[in-house]
């Protein structure tokens, strides 16, 4: 009897630790390292100087110089620099207005991711401080609570989850039963999935803070959201069945680890090899400028554009039919006469009837 190939127990378990340290390895890289990575980096911030006080344009380039490779300055007017924050182009302004010193207000967003806020007013508070000697009025536009600044990224959690669940349970139990899913069944399992969690999500948003806005627009995109991840989902799973798994699981761990700071915080390798292209920064982006009242900010635009791609893409692998093959298409059964065929001849080992020989039973009946 030939030896086992198999490794014995205490290889297996030297293997299967290493294994273990080495999936540690690669979480540990692409989750808690985006934080512990975490340093400002040319975060965008604006300083609004008045039309009718040009003598306040020299101080302006002043600070602009000081910022070094932490901050990147723009100098503009109070309304371009609004919009600049509307658009989240910036992350705060540093407002001057005249006087003996110049008096500095720093001008905040609801709307802006809060790690992007919380260096902005760190950061022109300092300066505000040392300008005026004063911390200065805070203005925080589009003022958002702590349920509105966490919303965006936990729905887009819960829809990946809620479509993993689903679709990881659904092709279990068709497995099991030997059942083969079709187009049907796997769009109505996307329908589902996608319409019950946006029904969970708009509950949850109305328990957590009932101020903010479940206007058909929030729950459109958060029903495009859902039906993108879920169409990417099940098209990853009808490729690779359970072993799309591999790739779905550290995405849900990888991706919102990711997708709460903003650029400007990450390490250049995490901004280009993930955040670039995330899905649920997308997402969550859009979803907070239409939740926090800027829905006109690039940010929603670009969501809806590559949350639809991702769905019809999706869609178009999860739900064609798969073509069928000629070998497939011989074995149907003749329509004229019902006969199949199966494609074996005699070359095949098996006894044609003309070989078969009768062997003789004892009772007398007749034994094949």
């Amino acid at each position: 009897m030939a030896a086992s190939h198999a490794p014995k127990p205490p290889a297996l378990a030297v293997l299967t630790g290493l294994i273990g340290a080495l999936v540690a390895v690669v979480l540990g890289l692409l989750t808690f390292g985006a934080q512990a990575t975490a340093h400002p980096d040319e975060v965008p911030l604006a300083i609004a100087v008045p039309t009718a006080a040009p003598q306040l344009a020299p101080i302006a380039e002043r600070i602009a110089e000081q910022g070094g490779d932490l901050v990147a300055w723009r100098i503009t007017s109070a309304e371009e620099a609004r919009t600049l924050l509307d658009d989240r182009e910036i992350y705060g302004i540093l407002e001057l207005t005249p006087g003996a010193p110049p008096a500095a207000n720093v001008v905040l967003s609801g709307a802006i991711n809060a790690q992007g806020t919380q260096v902005a007013q760190q950061v022109l508070s300092e300066v505000a401080h040392a300008l005026t000697r004063s911390p200065g009025e805070t203005i925080t536009a589009h003022p958002a609570s702590v349920a509105g600044r966490a919303v965006p990224l936990a729905a887009s959690a819960l829809l990946w989850i809620a479509g993993l669940v689903g679709t990881l349970t659904f092709g279990l139990l068709t497995t099991r039963r030997g059942v083969r899913a079709g187009v049907l069944s796997r769009a109505v399992l996307a329908a589902t999935v996608s319409l019950a969690g946006v029904a969970v999500l708009a509950g949850f948003i109305k328990l957590w803070d009932g101020s903010l806005p479940l206007t058909g627009g929030v729950l459109g995109f958060l029903l495009l959201t859902a039906l993108a991840f879920a169409a990417v989902q099940g098209a990853l799973f009808r490729l690779l069945r359970i072993r799309a798994m591999a790739i779905l699981a550290p995405l849900y761990l990888i991706a919102p680890a990711v997708a709460g700071q903003v650029p400007e915080l990450l390490h250049p390798a995490y901004r280009a090899l993930l955040w670039s292209w995330t899905p649920f920064r997308f997402s969550t982006e859009g979803l907070r400028g239409l939740l926090l009242g800027t829905p006109s900010t690039p940010d929603v635009r670009t969501g809806v554009l590559v949350l639809s791609a991702l769905a019809v893409v999706g869609l178009a692998v999860m739900l064609v039919p798969p073509r069928r093959s000629a070998t497939v298409e011989e074995a149907q059964p003749n329509l004229a006469d019902g006969v199949v065929d199966v494609g074996v001849d005699q070359a095949d080992g098996l006894p044609g009837a003309e070989r078969e020989l009768a062997v003789e039973h004892g009772n007398g009946g007749v034994r094949r």
